[in-house]
């Protein structure tokens, strides 16, 4: 549904009373919110409630246009003082980390998610890629060559001019900050897009932006809908690199739109990603963990273990005593400090997760446990909830473990041997991350070697340096985030070569 702001002689008292008193989304666009060139605007719905607490700018390629203009009209952010860029970007992380509580209750509601989970992990984390970027680029160092020719070789990175930046709905500010950081910090300026489904965050770090003294059109938040926003976006002329994050369908037409254009893509995309299990672990010890793997954030993380792979000496213990873990999460309110499991995004995509769970069932699968809605007491009558569903009893090949399901959903998997283990690991189209649990510290080099998985963990889950890069394989997508990777991602390298003249 999309709204007109502007009302008319028709609209009752009441309606106009509501939109006067409701919160309007604006895009930042040459360091101003503006409101969109249609003048339309899209209802952002609370996942707990139902309800809708605000109103986003539905733009279109009308803005995109504004917003890349401002943009290449702030090219001098590239000539730019790399220690002027990093004082900038510091004061954007202290102005996060000081509008915490804020942030984290903007985040809980347009999302879903836990307010304790927003609090402790996905606003300290937008904090600290702001701040973890601002210091890198104070410590990059130009490559140099002097080779036997008599000839001096040096490389010089130029920022690219004009980056679009284009982030999910499941952590909305956490992976926002993860792409504009290190290209502000590189010297290119940005066109963000947020998505349409969680725009609270992105709209008060516009607001951050100003507060901290940002350059106009050095960052530009463009809000709308994917096919009114992201593919013009995509698609601009002036645009010559795209960083995006999500689904993998909606990346394969984004590279479909940039190959013949030459842009340069960075794309992290879906994951069906294994959590193995071998019978040498401690089980009690290592439980908590794989269970949080499986659910933090309603499963909707695409780091997430969803399918686990359990060795068949252990295989039954494990069943029985993750089913009780999982029986235990409470579900519900996310302002409820005791919630481990809040609403899923939004009620078409609780529909497609519950289609999973009976695609399950017509497969052969049993559910152990969950897979079903739940209606809390209270303001939360409205929301999207589901339990946390456990289904053992299907083939590693069939759709239920083949296809990303994002929601909280996790299959249980017997195996007998290393080789095995791998073989199911590595059946899917997807290959972007993977937890292995062992004693066994060979076996845990071998296996992680053999796995095809951008990022291995052993015996942890979710432990991050953002110095190391981070991506996947296979339809998980193409090119590195995080540390040097993410940095000259949005530069272009030219090589010096200057001859110093000939031997004596």
């Amino acid at each position: 549904m999309t709204q007109k702001k502007a009302g008319g002689a028709q609209r009752s008292r009441e309606s106009v009373r509501m939109m006067h008193d409701m919160h309007y989304i604006r895009n930042y666009i040459g360091g101003a919110l503006v409101d969109p060139e249609g003048g339309d605007w899209l209802p952002v719905l609370e996942p707990a409630t139902g309800a809708t607490i605000a109103m986003a700018a539905a733009s279109d390629a009308r803005d995109v246009d504004a917003a890349v203009r401002a943009a290449q009209q702030a090219r001098h952010w590239a000539t730019t003082p790399a220690e002027q860029r990093s004082r900038l970007l510091l004061r954007l992380a202290t102005l996060v980390e000081e509008h915490l509580e804020e942030l984290a209750a903007l985040e809980s509601r347009d999302n879903g998610k836990p307010l304790t989970l927003a609090r402790t992990v996905d606003i300290p984390r937008a904090a600290r890629n702001l701040r973890f970027f601002a210091t890198a680029i104070l410590h990059d160092h130009d490559e140099a060559h002097h080779s036997d020719t008599l000839a001096l070789n040096y490389t010089l990175r130029r920022p690219i001019p004009v980056a679009a930046c284009i982030s999910p709905w499941n952590l909305p500010l956490y992976l926002f900050t993860w792409k504009i950081a290190p290209a502000l910090a590189a010297g290119s300026c940005v066109v963000a897009k947020p998505s349409e489904l969680t725009p609270l965050t992105a709209g008060r770090f516009a607001e951050l932006c100003i507060e901290a003294g940002l350059p106009a059109g050095v960052l530009n938040i463009v809000h709308g809908r994917g096919a009114d926003v992201g593919a013009p976006l995509c698609a601009h002329p002036d645009v010559p690199a795209i960083s995006f994050t999500g689904g993998t369908r909606t990346g394969a037409s984004i590279a479909a739109t940039a190959a013949p254009m030459f842009k340069k893509l960075s794309l992290e995309l879906g994951g069906k990603n294994p959590t193995i299990v071998f019978d040498d672990v401690d089980l009690e010890d290592i439980l908590p963990t794989i269970v949080r793997s499986a659910f933090s954030n309603q499963g909707e993380i695409c780091l997430c273990g969803s399918r686990i792979l359990v060795q068949r000496g252990l295989y039954d213990r494990f069943r029985a005593r993750f089913v009780d873990e999982v029986r235990a999460l409470r579900v519900g309110d996310p302002l409820d400090p005791d919630t481990r499991i809040g609403a899923l995004v939004s009620e078409e995509h609780l529909h497609k997760v519950l289609s999973y769970v009976q695609l399950a069932r017509e497969e052969g699968g049993t559910v152990l446990c969950g897979g079903e809605r739940i209606v809390p007491d209270g303001r939360c009558a409205g929301g999207a909830f589901l339990t946390p569903a456990v289904i053992d009893g299907l083939s590693a090949q069939c759709r239920t473990n083949q296809e990303e399901i994002f929601g909280p959903v996790v299959t249980l998997l017997p195996f007998d041997s290393e080789e095995e283990a791998l073989a199911i690991a590595n059946s899917t189209p997807y290959g972007l991350a993977a937890s292995l649990w062992t004693r066994d510290l060979l076996r845990a080099h071998r296996v992680a070697g053999a796995l095809e998985a951008g990022i291995v963990w052993v015996n942890c889950w979710m432990l991050r340096d953002l110095r190391t890069p981070f991506g996947g394989v296979k339809q998980s997508g193409i090119g590195r985030e995080g540390g040097w990777e993410a940095l000259r991602f949005f530069t272009e390298p030219t090589n010096v070569c200057i001859h110093l003249g000939t031997s004596p």
